[in-house]
């Protein structure tokens, strides 16, 4: 256990109650946040009876946490003992990882303690139940003077029990039992026959009734349609298993990987991670089976699936029924994208839906394409922005953004993704034509984060590789192609045009590219843009990023900033591109500049088109990439490009000009000598 300053308080508490000789029972009685609890307590007669006469830890749950659960009030003699455990224990006696205490509930059937890392101290929980540091550790003592620990918790503890009309009874069912007996161990709509049925054909009840500490996860029979048993075989169901581990969603850590019993041998391997979504102010928990190394029969990718009841705490372990089978992939795009009224996805789906012919039409192709990786807005990404309704609302318009989320032909795993942008920024083509997804990944070994650029926007992967039998789904986390930054604010966060924004700084450049009343197009050299050009200019290039040469850098980025009015459309590579053809004679070999106003002069340049479907700037003799044409922002739009628009020349200091700057440090020198 973790010990500092901001433990004395607490052990100050401790000390209080340490001296003080109340009975437990009395501390509940006198508590009015446990008065719920109190009220099943005095309703039992063999809870008092444990009370008055035995060592226990008591784990008593908040009026608050009672208010979560409705009606639980049926049984107190059941519901009061399994807060009961047979012997006195602190906090600080709990153990450092998971263990069981068994309770004082007929069968002994055990509550599971978790600890999680917190910033003062271990957070510990009790099943999924959080207790409440700060209120616990109240000590008491029994008739004959043995101590008794009370602890608070945020959650109801609901033990797993036949009901009282069973005709087999089970107090402490393991998860074999369970899943033999569930219609008369859970009153629940749902049902797990199927899975039940599977497990028995392929002689894997061992691997439920194993003892220990297991997490287990039992699809439904709702998760079996579309003759979806067929699929599943003994590694299937061994992927179904966290062997040793006991994992409730609270304590759990969000997207950790598990080692799953899939991974006995070398052919394949499945890890499972939890993770959740928030709806308003409900949080939906799922689980998602990753198979990092797939054979014939089990493909690569991400299985995504609904918890929908969490937390059944058995014998050895804990149980979670879930929505549908892990690891198996039999759905294209479109299915997945539609299953359970889409789910994490349904504001996306509906939106599509919204379209009419032309959404049908979209979701047809994501079924007929092959090899296809689709790039999803999460549910939050569409709620509540009035500029992306405007857009949805134009069918067109949301039509060509739904395409800039999708790429064909190309199964763009995390992985591969991360392979090729060792060297190089990835790029991938959309189905939008000219609109290319732009990608990041940063790998701290524990931790991997994906982004994506698209039109603008830096969107994050926040679920990756969900499988599908025609391609892959990445979860992101906003709309692309929705500009909802300025390009003041586009810089200053684009991890590439950190350069350009530090030159921008130098003497308050950026600041009016925060202005919404104009309309601005910005050609921005990108870091790499910077690094090359201090090979090609070494003197001048060093002299822009000095201080005392920063109105050298302002001049310069000048010649990159066109600024229009506000109701102007601004200037696209295509639209530069057909002013640029529009006007041809034989310069340049059949093409003439095109004058684009600046904040200094105009800018002469033409635009050459070259294949798939990147452009090259002709400046001054120079042939200049355009990386990513066409970012938009909200009040205009950059290019970002591979070479400033600079020459040698540009920056230029007089010997003169040195020699009074020499001088005046030499005065500003005696000045100070002298006072």
């Amino acid at each position: 256990m973790k010990t500092n300053c901001y433990l004395w308080p607490i052990y100050f508490y401790l000390l209080l109650h340490y001296v003080c000789a109340d009975s437990i029972e009395e501390k509940i009685r006198n508590d009015p946040d446990l008065s719920e609890f109190y009220a099943l307590l005095e309703a039992s007669q063999l809870a008092n009876v444990t009370l008055q006469y035995k060592q226990v830890t008591i784990f008593a749950p908040t009026n608050s946490a009672f208010q979560m659960y409705g009606n639980l009030r049926d049984d107190p003699n059941t519901l009061v003992l399994y807060h009961m455990t047979s012997a006195p224990k602190r906090t600080d006696q709990l153990g450092t990882s998971s263990l069981s205490l068994y309770s004082e509930l007929e069968g002994s059937p055990p509550v599971w303690i978790t600890h999680r890392t917190g910033q003062y101290h271990d957070d510990i929980y009790v099943n999924n139940a959080r207790l409440l540091f700060i209120q616990s550790n109240i000590m008491g003592t029994e008739k004959n003077g043995n101590e008794q620990v009370l602890h608070k918790i945020d959650e109801v503890l609901v033990p797993t029990r036949s009901q009282k009309s069973a005709s087999k009874r089970l107090y402490n069912p393991t998860a074999l039992e369970f899943l033999e007996n569930y219609e008369s161990l859970i009153q629940h709509p749902h049902r797990v026959r199927s899975f039940r049925q599977k497990v028995q054909q392929f002689n894997k009840q061992d691997i439920f009734k194993t003892e220990g500490g297991h997490t287990f996860f039992i699809p439904v029979d709702e998760g079996f349609k579309n003759e979806r048993a067929a699929f599943i075989d003994e590694k299937i169901i061994d992927g179904h298993v966290i062997p040793k581990q006991v994992l409730f969603t609270n304590p759990t850590k969000k997207d950790a990987p598990f080692q799953t019993l899939a991974n006995g041998d070398n052919d394949i391997r499945v890890v499972i991670l939890f993770t959740q979504e928030q709806r308003g102010s409900t949080i939906i928990n799922y689980v998602k089976s990753h198979t990092l190394l797939g054979d014939g029969k089990h493909t690569q990718g991400v299985v995504l699936a609904e918890i929908v009841k969490a937390n059944i705490p058995v014998k050895n372990g804990v149980i979670h029924l879930i929505q549908k089978p892990l690891m198996v992939v039999d759905s294209t795009v479109k299915d997945l994208l539609q299953e359970k009224d889409g789910g994490i996805l349904n504001n996306f789906v509906n939106a599509i839906k919204d379209m009419g012919m032309e959404g049908e039409e979209f979701l047809n192709k994501l079924e007929r394409s092959h090899d296809i990786t689709l790039f999803a807005p999460c549910n939050k990404a569409l709620e509540g922005d009035l500029t992306l309704n405007s857009i949805l609302r134009d069918k067109q318009r949301f039509l060509d953004i739904l395409n800039m989320h999708l790429v064909v032909d190309n199964r763009l795993y995390v992985e591969k993704i991360l392979k090729h942008n060792r060297n190089k920024i990835f790029q991938a083509h959309t189905l939008s034509r000219g609109k290319n997804l732009y990608f990041n990944v940063v790998d701290s070994g524990t931790n991997r984060t994906m982004s994506v650029e698209g039109g603008g926007v830096n969107a994050t992967v926040v679920q990756s590789d969900l499988a599908a039998t025609n391609g892959i789904i990445h979860i992101i986390d906003r709309v692309l192609g929705v500009p909802c930054t300025t390009i003041w604010d586009k810089l200053r966060t684009d991890p590439m045009l950190n350069s350009t924004f530090y030159l921008g700084n130098l003497q308050g450049f950026n600041r009016q590219l925060n202005d919404t009343k104009r309309k601005f197009t910005y050609f921005v050299p990108r870091d790499k843009a910077w690094t090359d050009a201090r090979v090609l200019f070494p003197s001048t290039i060093k002299k822009l990023f000095m201080h005392e040469f920063a109105y050298h850098a302002t001049r310069i980025l000048e010649r990159h900033l066109i600024i229009s009015d506000v109701n102007e459309p601004p200037y696209t590579i295509e639209r530069i591109k057909q002013l640029t053809t529009n006007r041809t004679n034989r310069s340049y070999g059949g093409f003439l500049d095109v004058e684009l106003p600046t904040v200094r002069g105009s800018l002469k340049l033409f635009i050459e088109e070259r294949p798939n479907n990147t452009y090259v700037i002709n400046w001054r003799g120079e042939q200049i990439h355009v990386f990513r044409p066409n970012v938009e922002c909200t009040n205009g739009i950059i290019h970002v490009i591979d070479l400033p628009l600079l020459q040698e020349r540009d920056v230029r200091v007089n010997r003169a000009t040195k020699k009074h700057v020499t001088y005046l440090l030499a005065l500003v020198c005696v000045f100070i000598k002298l006072f």
